[in-house]
């Protein structure tokens, strides 16, 4: 026994000296090295209302079909699906990832008489264990690579859950305004048919003429073409709502008959909390962290590794004495094996590992400067949009007395039908463009929600480290219906 613990007493002194596992860039490195050429305004360029941004931007429609339809894509929408599998199988390779790190052990059983199995007269059973000293970290490396890139993939998942929800919102505005623009489109039919029925009173009664009929004919029958286009339009719109919801895509779905309205402003916050929010951000973060990991996994496999072997045997044989008698048998022994020439295979290893962090940083980069842009576009978006709200709805009314003073004139005399027929087509256009600035101001909103890493529903918690069954971890994640408020 004395001499197990003096033989035991220096792979304590490793295990206890072993190398640290070095820690990953921190986010701050992350950026000056990802993106060295930007200096973060204290603001946005456009700005926003103050206060930090918030989460549960579906309330702000306050609408509970669109909350249904949000919780039905979460449940049936295949792109969800997707990343549903994708995280369950990131989390199984994270689990494989961190299993040398705890000592593998086997059972061996064997049996064979005289006149059975392999004719040897040999039976026994052993059990035999494996377990790599990790001194120089490349199993601990590997498994926090392991959990880096399951951390990316949840987070992915998350931001495809953010991205479907939004998608759907803005689906849902869309059909909701394709079908209020084919109302527009169907009056401005019913006011083109009146005109030529007052084109051809006129030519009845001797003051007015063929031209001005057939103009007005064709006025009627080139609205009614803009009517069925919009018509094709709403189905589509239809169409594509359904799919996102994982249906058939019929052209069935059912949107109310006017746009909603906002219930709060949106707090946009400053640009370097949007670098801590978004998931897809998050997500590029860790795809560092794993590519770090890997160097130093690569790093530690040009160094010796030292394995602990353990044994418990029990043999016998029906055919010949066995030299030893004693049963059973325990053995304890260690394995070295040192790498001395692989044909730089080792070294290479280093420098693809290095330089898929420079590709991983890199791409952190560019998911930054995306996300920026299009945080800065849908400030810019939702402006613009307001400010053509007010202009368009002054151009209605204008134009709505335009025609009122067109009619006027033609009914006394001292006007044509042309005139009455163009400032239609004015009014019409007006009415059509101010349903276009009031949806893309909605849609805006959404864009705008979506850039800023805002949830629809409870902030997400970060996952925690895959040891176990990872079932639990993944529930609520993906492929399940929010927590809508």
């Amino acid at each position: 026994m004395l001499r197990r613990a003096h033989a035991v007493a220096p792979v304590v002194v490793l295990l206890v000296s072993a190398c640290a596992l070095p820690s990953p860039p921190r986010p701050d490195e992350v950026r000056a090295q990802a993106i060295p050429h930007v200096a973060l305004p204290a603001a946005w360029t456009t700005a926003g209302p103050p206060g930090a941004p918030t989460d549960d931007w579906l309330a702000m429609f306050d609408d509970a079909r669109l909350d249904a339809l949000v919780r039905e894509a979460l449940q049936y929408n295949v792109d969800l699906a997707t990343a549903a599998a994708r995280v369950e199988r990131a989390a199984g390779y994270a689990k494989a990832a961190g299993a040398t790190i705890y000592p593998a052990v086997n059972l061996l059983a064997h049996g064979g008489g005289k006149l059975g199995g392999d004719g040897s007269g040999l039976s026994g059973v052993g059990l035999f264990a494996n377990w790599e000293l990790d001194i120089w970290g490349r199993v601990r490396a590997e498994r926090a690579l392991g959990q880096a890139q399951y951390e990316a993939t949840v987070a992915d998942a998350e931001y495809a859950r953010q991205s479907i929800a939004a998608t759907v919102a803005k689906s849902w505005l869309l059909a909701i305004q394709a079908r209020l623009a084919r109302g527009i489109a169907s009056e401005t039919v019913l006011a083109s048919e009146r005109n030529v029925g007052l084109a051809g009173d006129r030519l009845r009664v001797g003051v007015g003429d063929d031209y001005d009929v057939a103009l007005a004919q064709a006025n009627v029958e080139t609205a009614r073409d803009a009517e069925r286009q919009l018509l094709l339009g709403e189905q589509q719109a239809l169409r594509a709502l359904e799919i996102l919801l994982g249906r058939y895509p019929g052209a069935a779905a059912d949107v109310p008959a006017v746009l909603p309205v906002l219930k709060r402003e949106l707090p946009a916050g400053v640009p370097s909390e949007l670098l801590e929010r978004r998931p897809d951000i998050i997500a590029a973060e860790r795809r560092v962290d794993a590519a770090f990991h890997g160097v130093t996994e690569a790093k530690a496999a040009r160094l010796p590794r030292l394995s602990l072997t353990a044994s418990l045997t029990s043999l016998d044989s029906s055919l010949f004495v066995l030299q030893n008698h004693t049963n059973p048998v325990a053995s304890l022994g260690a394995n070295l094996v040192a790498p001395i020439f692989q044909g730089y295979a080792l070294e290479a290893n280093v420098e693809i590992k290095t330089a898929e962090q420079k590709l991983a940083v890199a791409d952190y980069g560019r998911v930054a400067l995306k996300a920026f842009s299009e945080v800065e576009n849908a400030l810019a978006g939702s402006v613009a949009a307001d400010q053509r709200v007010v202009i368009l709805s002054r151009a209605i009314t204008s134009n709505t007395r335009s025609v009122d003073l067109a009619q006027v004139r033609l009914n006394v005399g001292s006007g044509d039908l042309r005139a009455v027929l163009q400032q239609n087509i004015a009014l019409y256009g007006a009415r059509s463009a101010l349903l276009q600035a009031q949806t893309d101001r909605l849609i805006q909103r959404v864009n705008l929600h979506l850039a800023l890493g805002g949830s629809f529903d409870e902030r997400p918690t970060t996952p925690a480290p895959v040891t176990g069954n990872s079932d639990d971890t993944l529930a609520g994640l993906v492929g399940g219906a929010p927590n809508t408020h």
